[in-house]
């Protein structure tokens, strides 16, 4: 029973995971569909016009598109963190109805890559939190523009880009990054459970200590 309970909690970690990694995919593919390959993170632009009103503004210029590299490795990130997730699902899912048990090391291995899979959400997390930031600094020129980072992205700054989701697209991903998924499965993938047999109640002691 011990046994059941735990996989079925790997199993919803998983999948919360998957959901997670799904829901930022779509925003950040649409955004790089958008942009024409362009990276809106960390870009750097002004107004050019000494008007103070955005109707009187010339039009925004980009001097210089954020790093390929910020985008691509943010993506990648979700893109990796769906894939095992999906596998590592389907695995304990395996294991739940068959009444499979896992090895001491396999136990182990899935703590690392769940604890590994973490630290590249965070870091792509952190792009993704600091570049928007610097991005919506950038339009709206800290706060002088009289509109918002949100409200501009319903005006056309012709760039030669689509950029009438961009906020959404991002507002959604930094709110998905942030979601417990894989950080719960890391914290469940104590992995103690699989070293007990089907109907069999693990070692004294195994349920305190990580695998």
């Amino acid at each position: 029973m011990a046994l059941n309970n735990f996989l079925f909690a790997q199993c919803a970690c998983y999948f919360l995971a998957f959901l997670f990694s799904f829901v930022v995919v779509v925003p950040l593919s649409e955004n790089g569909h958008d942009f024409r390959g362009r990276c809106l993170l960390f870009t750097e632009g002004m107004w050019l016009s000494a008007n103070l009103t955005v109707q009187e503004r010339e039009r925004f210029t980009v001097q210089e598109w954020g790093p390929p590299a910020a985008c691509r490795f943010s993506l990648l990130a979700s893109l990796l963190s769906l894939l095992l997730a999906a596998a590592h699902a389907w695995r304990t899912l395996f294991f739940l109805c068959k009444g499979h048990e896992g090895s001491f090391f396999s136990a182990f291995l899935n703590l690392l890559v769940s604890a590994f899979v973490v630290f590249l959400v965070f870091i792509a997390s952190t792009i993704v939190s600091v570049g928007f930031t610097m991005w919506c600094d950038t339009i709206t020129e800290k706060g002088t523009v009289p509109h918002s980072c949100e409200e501009l992205q319903d005006i056309d700054l012709e760039l030669g880009v689509d950029n009438s989701a961009f906020y959404d697209q991002f507002a959604i991903a930094q709110v998905q990054f942030r979601t417990p998924g894989w950080p719960l499965k890391a914290l469940a993938g104590r992995g103690w459970p699989e070293d007990a047999s089907p109907g069999q109640e693990p070692s004294k002691g195994a349920g305190h200590g990580w695998a």
